[in-house]
C-alpha cells in the first residue's frame, strides 16, 4: 500500500528554531477529550475533535521512545539482545514499572515487550539513559525528532509519559507518529501486537485491549494518567487498507476502548458506502452518530484516599497502568 505521509505539508525546522519553539499552550486545556481518525491509504482526515489542541499524552509517549529505540537499532547502534544497565534514577520511577533493582539488567528486547505490554515507566527510562545519556537530554532528543516529523505542537520533557505540566501534544501529532512508526520502522511495529509479556514469574497482558477483539487491529498503544485520563492510539489494517484512531481524555478504559472501537468501525463503514458525492460529506455520514464520551473530565473517578480504581474496584491504577498483570 502507498501510505501519504500526514507530514508532507511540514518542513523541518533547525534545531535551534525546534528548541527555541514553544508548544502552542503552556499547559494543556482543562478539557482532556480529544480525537482524530486517518486513512493511511488517502490520508484523508475522517474524523477530528479537539484534534490541534494540547493535551497530555501520558503513555503514549512511549510510542516515541519506542521510535527512537527502532531507529538506534535500524542503524545497528544497537542489538536486540543487548543488556541494559538500570540507574537509581530508573529504578525509583513509579508504577507502572516492572520494579526493575539498581544495577540488574534488562535485555533490548523484553524492554521493548515490556514498554508495549506493561508500560513499564522503569524501562523507559533505562532505555532513554543508554541512547541520551540522562533522561533529560533524550526528551530534548525526541522533542527535535518529533517536530523534524511534522509533530510540530508536541513537546517531551521524559521518556515515560508521567505528569509533566510542560509535556504536551495533541490528537494529530500522535496520529503522525503512529503513522511514522507503522512506515518508518515496519520491521519493529509487529512488537505492538504482541498480546502478553512474561518477567520474572509475573505475566502481564497488553493494556489494548482492542487487539484480538476489534477486526484488524494491531497496535499501538496506550495512556493514562489522572491529567490525562485514559487515551489510546490504535491502528487497524481491514481489507488491504488501514486507519488510524486517536483519543484523549477517557473516563475509564473501557469507555475509551468502546469509543475508539465506534471511531475504527465508521472508518470501515464510510469506506464501503456509496462513492458517489463528496468524501469529506461522506465521511462526516459515518461519524455523525458517533457523539463525544459523556464526562470525558471524569478521568480522575473512581478514587477512595487518593487512588484510582479499576471498573470493578478489584485494584488501584497506577499512572500509566491498567492493571495488566495476568498472575
Amino acid at each position: 500500500m502507498a501510505f501519504r505521509g500526514l507530514a508532507l505539508m511540514f518542513k523541518s525546522a533547525c534545531m535551534v528554531a525546534i528548541l527555541a519553539t514553544a508548544v502552542t499552550a503552556g499547559s494543556a486545556s482543562a478539557e482532556k477529550y480529544a480525537s482524530i481518525v486517518i486513512d493511511l491509504e488517502t490520508g484523508q482526515v475522517l474524523h477530528a475533535r479537539h484534534a490541534d489542541e494540547a493535551r497530555y499524552p501520558a503513555s503514549l509517549t512511549k510510542a516515541m521512545t519506542l521510535y527512537m529505540l527502532f531507529d538506534a537499532l535500524k542503524s545497528g547502534e544497537l542489538r536486540l539482545n543487548e543488556r541494559l544497565t538500570v540507574s537509581r534514577h530508573a529504578a525509583s520511577q513509579p508504577p507502572s514499572s516492572l520494579r526493575l533493582r539498581v544495577g540488574s539488567t534488562i535485555t533490548i528486547k523484553d524492554a521493548i515487550y515490556a514498554l508495549v505490554t506493561k508500560s513499564a515507566n522503569d524501562v523507559a527510562v533505562v532505555v532513554a539513559e543508554r541512547l541520551g545519556g540522562t533522561e533529560s537530554r533524550f526528551a530534548t532528543l525526541m522533542t527535535v525528532k518529533a517536530r523534524s516529523m511534522g509533530m510540530t505542537n508536541t513537546t517531551f520533557k521524559n521518556a515515560s509519559g508521567l505528569p509533566d505540566s510542560q509535556q504536551l501534544s495533541t490528537a494529530r501529532d500522535m496520529a503522525i507518529l503512529a503513522e511514522r512508526v507503522l512506515v518508518d520502522h515496519a520491521d519493529y511495529y509487529g512488537y505492538f501486537s504482541n498480546t502478553k509479556f512474561k518477567w520474572g514469574r509475573a505475566v502481564y497482558k497488553n493494556h489494548n485491549g482492542l487487539i484480538g477483539r476489534v477486526e484488524g487491529v494491531d497496535g499501538i498503544k496506550t495512556g493514562y494518567t489522572r491529567a490525562s485520563g485514559f487515551n489510546l492510539m490504535a491502528s487497524a489494517k481491514r481489507r488491504g487498507r488501514r486507519v488510524i484512531a486517536v483519543m484523549y481524555g477517557g473516563s475509564t478504559a473501557r469507555s475509551r476502548d468502546q469509543h475508539v472501537t465506534d471511531l475504527i468501525e465508521a472508518a470501515y463503514a464510510s469506506f464501503d458506502a456509496p462513492r458517489e458525492g463528496d468524501p469529506v460529506l461522506l465521511a462526516q455520514q459515518s461519524f455523525s452518530a458517533i457523539q463525544a464520551p459523556v464526562d470525558p473530565n471524569g478521568a480522575a473517578v473512581p478514587m477512595l484516599n487518593g487512588e484510582v480504581f479499576s471498573a470493578d474496584g478489584a485494584q488501584p491504577i497506577a499512572q500509566g497502568d491498567e492493571g495488566s498483570k495476568i498472575n
